[in-house]
Order: C-alpha cells, then sequence, then structure tokens
C-alpha cells in the first residue's frame, strides 16, 4: 500500500484538473439509454384496439340513486322510530336493510359508463 506522504494530492485539493484541449471528453452512456438503444431497433407493434363502450341504459343512474334514496329514507325512519319493530328496542334489520341498499347503489354506480 502506498504511503500517504507519497501521494500527489495537489489535483484532489483543487477538485480535479481542468480538461485540457488535447484530450477529448468521453460519452458516458447510462445502462437503461443502452438498452432502450437496442430496444429501439425492434419492429414497432400498434397497441390492439379496444372495445368500443356503449354508454350505459338510461335505467342504471336511476337504479343507482333509487336505491341511495331507498337505503337513507330506512336508515333515517328507523331512528325516527316509524319503522315497525325499529327505534330503540328494535334489532337492526332496518338499519342492516338501508346500508345494503346503499351498498347496492355504490355497486350500480361501479358499471356506470
Amino acid at each position: 500500500m502506498a504511503n500517504p506522504a507519497d501521494r500527489d494530492v495537489s489535483d484532489e485539493a483543487s477538485g480535479g484538473s481542468a480538461p485540457s484541449a488535447s484530450s477529448a471528453p468521453k460519452k458516458v452512456v447510462p445502462p437503461k439509454a443502452k438498452a432502450k438503444a437496442a430496444a429501439s431497433n425492434v419492429r414497432y407493434t400498434p397497441p390492439a384496439p379496444q372495445a368500443h363502450r356503449r354508454p350505459s341504459p338510461r335505467w342504471v343512474p336511476i337504479l343507482m340513486f333509487a336505491l341511495w334514496g331507498l337505503g337513507l329514507l330506512v336508515i333515517i325512519l328507523n331512528y325516527m322510530g316509524v319503522m315497525p319493530g325499529g327505534g330503540e328496542d328494535g334489532s337492526g334489520w332496518y338499519l342492516i336493510a338501508g346500508l345494503i341498499s346503499i351498498l347496492g347503489g355504490i355497486m350500480v354506480a361501479t358499471q356506470y359508463h
């Protein structure tokens, strides 16, 4: 191993030497660029055509809003005590039915396009 006192550190201390006119700059190519260059030689394949989706039938948004409204109405009426078996002594089946109705509306909403 070299003795640290014998090393020439003048270039390291000044931040490196300036490039001289006689030395040509080297072009550094990153590995990803090499991969892209190799891939550019292959033939282009266009993407497969997508199936054209028609707009949803008129009943889809109507059903969606009807399920949301029905679920909300059932939950509100249950908490007001209007539903038979609802109120403070109820078992919560109206609440579950209202939540399932709202969930059904959300599932119909995912099919809307």
